[in-house]
């Protein structure tokens, strides 16, 4: 699944460059975010921001179901990618060890974990009711609309 009929990772960084240079604020801006990679991205359930707080990760802006409020360090798919510093795509979630059930229709989920000055901001979390939704480009479509946005908070 590659998104929509004429899905374009290039067209929507350069959608999200505009839409994120008019403003520097961090929960704005992943508000936005979150909001345009949810209307554009098929497939998806669940597309949000967790942020790192009190040696947790705190729910942020979103779209989609109610999530998880607070995520451990080092626990469920969040937790990992933010204490590895790593992207992590998961085909099925089920086979994930530790996986934290927030929405039971989630079967895949990528996590790009953002870092600004190498410290940890939070994670971009994505989840989709499609087994192995997730492929190497949008892995790489994501890690570059990561930096966007990091780049539109610095």
């Amino acid at each position: 699944m590659t998104g929509l009929k004429h899905f374009s990772w290039q067209r929507l960084a350069q959608q999200a460059e505009g839409l994120l240079s008019v403003s520097s604020n961090r929960i704005s801006n992943a508000a936005n975010l979150s909001a345009l990679l949810y209307q554009e991205l098929e497939g998806v359930s669940w597309v949000g921001f967790y942020f790192f707080f009190d040696e947790a990760l705190m729910v942020g802006p979103f779209q989609g179901k109610p999530a998880c409020v607070r995520i451990e360090m080092g626990k469920g798919v969040c937790g990992t990618a933010a204490t590895s510093g790593e992207i992590i795509r998961v085909a099925d979630v089920e086979l994930f060890d530790g996986h934290i059930v927030c929405d039971a229709d989630a079967r895949s989920e990528i996590v790009v974990p953002l870092f600004i000055q190498g410290e940890l901001l939070g994670v971009l979390d994505i989840d989709s009711q499609h087994i192995d939704r997730f492929s190497e480009e949008d892995e790489a479509g994501l890690k570059a609309l990561a930096q966007i946005y990091l780049s539109s908070i610095e």
